[in-house]
């Protein structure tokens, strides 16, 4: 790399649950690493998304949204959001456009006051409202924290999404290109192969299961004699009750979520696959931090 003002450096995406930060990390990237979902707390991990071109790479982590915590997986997902501010060079603070700052936002900015690097203020789904009703808003927030920039946008439909790129570099420093061109995550493809198929889950149960399904890859490494790709995974329920709703009748839910699965695993890997899905129950895994720790959630972000 032959630009001596190549810019690189890691920003948070930190938010209330259900503002957009997957739908906005998973158009900065243009590909899908981080799982969206109508339903709060849909992201559970800290999702590293790496957006390069000539001039810069820029290291986004989209973070859990931060809620009132009421188990241990809750309160993995608060501390794995607030650990990011830590090790980043910026932040992205997003809220919906349009919206008074609610008591979580307010949490959220106690924290952010406490954080050294610039905090950008974003305002998303901007194509859902009159611009107008963004005027207000601004005004409040302004009173609560003095951020570096404020920047109106819509992930959905990308309106002003380079321009906040633009303006983000300007606050980043000069360094090094950290990830290859063509990488655009750090995590292994079958994290990314369970979040998938989190989604299709959550997508075609609606409300009939609550976030407490769990999906743990045990295995993408053999092929079969036509070539292609085994996974196989299994799908964690806590309660016996709930294991025939991800079944169905005859199993039917089970295999509209592997075909469903399967075609956007095909997608994110490029290959033909077989994919294998068992449910199987696993009473209050979400309390169970050995459990926790097999799931892929860092320990460092859970312990008391």
């Amino acid at each position: 790399m032959d630009n001596k003002n190549y810019k690189s450096g890691f920003v948070a995406i930190i938010g209330r649950p259900n503002v957009g930060k997957s739908t906005f990390m998973n158009r900065i990237i243009k590909e899908q690493i981080a799982i969206t979902s109508p339903k709060a707390q849909t992201t559970r991990n800290k999702i590293q998304g790496i957006y390069t071109d000539n001039e810069r790479q820029i290291i986004f982590l989209d973070t859990p949204g931060i809620h009132k915590p009421h188990n241990d997986l809750d309160q993995y997902m608060d501390k794995a959001a607030i650990s990011a501010l830590k090790e980043v060079d910026a932040v992205l603070f997003m809220t919906e456009a349009g919206e008074q700052a609610g008591p979580g936002d307010k949490f959220i900015i106690e924290e952010l006051k406490k954080v050294k690097a610039p905090v950008f203020l974003v305002l998303n789904k901007i194509d859902l409202i009159n611009p107008d009703e963004m005027a207000p808003q601004i005004d409040e927030y302004k009173d609560l924290m003095d951020f570096a920039e404020i920047i109106p946008i819509s992930a959905t439909n990308g309106n002003n999404i380079d321009d906040l790129i633009d303006t983000l570099t300007k606050h980043l420093p000069v360094g090094p290109q950290y990830y290859a061109d063509d990488q655009i995550t750090d995590h292994p493809e079958y994290f990314i192969v369970g979040e998938l198929i989190r989604e299709k889950i959550l997508e075609d149960t609606r409300d009939e299961i609550p976030h407490s399904i769990a999906v743990v890859v045990e295995s993408m490494n053999q092929r079969s004699e036509a070539g292609k790709l085994q996974i196989e995974a299994n799908i964690y329920v806590e309660r016996e009750s709930q294991k025939p709703i991800v079944i169905g009748r005859g199993g039917a839910m089970l295999k509209n979520i592997g075909i469903g699965s399967r075609i956007k695993i095909e997608h994110l890997l490029g290959e033909k696959i077989n994919l294998k899905l068992w449910v199987r129950v696993k009473k209050n895994w979400r309390d169970d931090k050995a459990f926790l720790a097999s799931a892929g959630y860092s320990m460092k972000d859970i312990k008391d």
